[in-house]
This record gives C-alpha cells, sequence and structure tokens, in this order.
C-alpha cells in the first residue's frame, strides 16, 4: 500500500506555489521566520510538503507577508490549499494502486512515455487490462473489474477540455506479445489508431524490431511535466511500489532517453500505418 504520508502532487503543487512566492519577495526562510516569528522549520516543512495539512488561514499570512496582492493568485493559491486536504477517487483502490500516480497523472500538461512489454496504461481497451491482469496473476473477478474501473478513470484525462499531451512510445515486443489472443489483439490496435487518428493531444509512434538496439531497452519510464506551476517528475513503476526522480540531472537523464527511443522509432505516420498493417 502507497505511504499515505507522502505529499500528494497538489501539495507539491502548493508548496512551489509558496517557494515561488517567498523567492519572489526577495526573502530567505529565516527573514521570513523573523517577520512572522515563525520557526525557520516550520516554514521549510511547509515548502518541502512534510508539514501536509497547512491552514488557509496560515498560507493567508505568508502571502501577506510576500506581498501576494493579485487576488486572481491568492484565490488560486488558496484554492489549492483547500483541494491539497481532498482525498483523489484513486485512495479507494489502494489494492491496485501503490501510490499516488494517478493524481500526479490527472495534474500533468505533458505525459511522456515509453513501454518496452505493455501497451501504456492510458491507451489500453478493458479487453486488454483483462488479460494483462489475469496474465500478472490476478485471478479473482473482483480484482479485474477493479483493475478495469481503475483504468477507464484514469482515461478519463484524454477526453477533457485542457486534456494533457500524450506521447507514447511502444516498442513492438509490446504490440506482439498478446497476438495470440485475436480478439483483444485486434480491438487494442484499432484503439490505438483511433487514438492517433483522432483530433486529440495524442502522438503513438511504434519502435519496431527493425532498430535493433536502442537505449530504451533498460526498461520503460514516464516523465510528467506541469508546466509553470511544479518541476518535471520522471516515474519509474515497480511490483510494490513506484520511484519518482525529481533531481534536474535525473529528470534530463530521461528526457535525453526519451529524444533517443522516439528518434529510434518511426514517425507518427509510419507508425500509424505499422498499426494498421498488424490488424
Amino acid at each position: 500500500m502507497a505511504d499515505q504520508k507522502k505529499p500528494s502532487i497538489r501539495r507539491r503543487r502548493l508548496s512551489a506555489e509558496l517557494k515561488r512566492a517567498r523567492r519572489d519577495a526577495g526573502l530567505s526562510i529565516e527573514q521570513v521566520a523573523e517577520m512572522t516569528e515563525w520557526s525557520a522549520g516550520k516554514i521549510s516543512n511547509l515548502e518541502t510538503g512534510v508539514r501536509l495539512y497547512p491552514s488557509v488561514m496560515e498560507i493567508k499570512g505568508f502571502l501577506d507577508t510576500y506581498g501576494v496582492t493579485d487576488e486572481r493568485r491568492r484565490e488560486a493559491v488558496l484554492e489549492l490549499t483547500r483541494k491539497a486536504r481532498e482525498k483523489g477517487w484513486w485512495t479507494k483502490y489502494s489494492d491496485v494502486f501503490t501510490d499516488d500516480f494517478p493524481g500526479f497523472e490527472a495534474e500533468a500538461s505533458t505525459i511522456h512515455t515509453y513501454e518496452l512489454a505493455r501497451i501504456p496504461g492510458l491507451l489500453q481497451t478493458p479487453e486488454y487490462v483483462e488479460l494483462l491482469m489475469r496474465a500478472s496473476l490476478y485471478r479473482s473477478e473482483v480484482d479485474v473489474n477493479r483493475a478495469v474501473e481503475t483504468r477507464r478513470q484514469r482515461q478519463e484525462i484524454l477526453t477533457r477540455s485542457n486534456a494533457p499531451e500524450l506521447w507514447a512510445v511502444i516498442d513492438e515486443a509490446a504490440l506482439l506479445r498478446f497476438q495470440t489472443n485475436l480478439s483483444v489483439f485486434q480491438k487494442q490496435l484499432q484503439h490505438l489508431i483511433d487514438m492517433a487518428e483522432a483530433d486529440n493531444s495524442v502522438t503513438i509512434q511504434v519502435l519496431p524490431f527493425a532498430s535493433g538496439m536502442h537505449a530504451g531497452l533498460q526498461g520503460p519510464f514516464v516523465i510528467l511535466g506541469f508546466g509553470e506551476t511544479m518541476s518535471p517528475v520522471v516515474y519509474l513503476e515497480t511490483d510494490t511500489d513506484g520511484l519518482y526522480l525529481e533531481e534536474a540531472e535525473d529528470v534530463d537523464r530521461y528526457r535525453k532517453l526519451f529524444d533517443h527511443v522516439r528518434t529510434s522509432a518511426r514517425h507518427p505516420e509510419a507508425s500509424l500505418q505499422i498499426l494498421k498493417n498488424l490488424i
């Protein structure tokens, strides 16, 4: 089960906003501590998310200290404070999710994902999810149905008016691994074709066997971008938990890695033709 004491994506965004407001005011943590008569540790904990649930009144005090008078900005930060206390829909599925990844995914403005052996979760059909879950030793119908439902809810972000830009590079191995189940195979490929052809923010590239050895052979990853609201995050999924990489050096490494795999892949139009040929 995920560590419930980790700051949520909204809480992280609030931390980023507080830090940005302090720096915009040209103040150090020590100076703010002297001005507010709060401890430097408390201020640092609020900025790093160690203190998970600050009150609206506390945040108003910080905004006043930082001289934030723009009403739209103030209300955006205060609304973020309120929402940071809310639990996302995914918290009801702790048996399915090992961490808060759906929250990060839902708040992202860009999602760049590379998959070596599976179709990316945001592009999976219900039939494919069921096949995948049974192959992952999920035997209970309840477990399988919950997995299918959570995938459907995750995918709703692609239908929003402010849908994130999804760029998926899929290794050919992921496409051919389940071709023995013809019905699931055809439905999944057709769904990928429909998503690639739709007038939306989805880009799909296929990395074929013909490309030979490539930079992505060590495993899948996701790069989540949040515009100016928060620094990007790299997500690596494991069987028991998710690993988040946030250091600039790590993010830059995976950005370069993603550039390498999408360069090794066929361009979107050629990838679409590969999917059609497979059907």
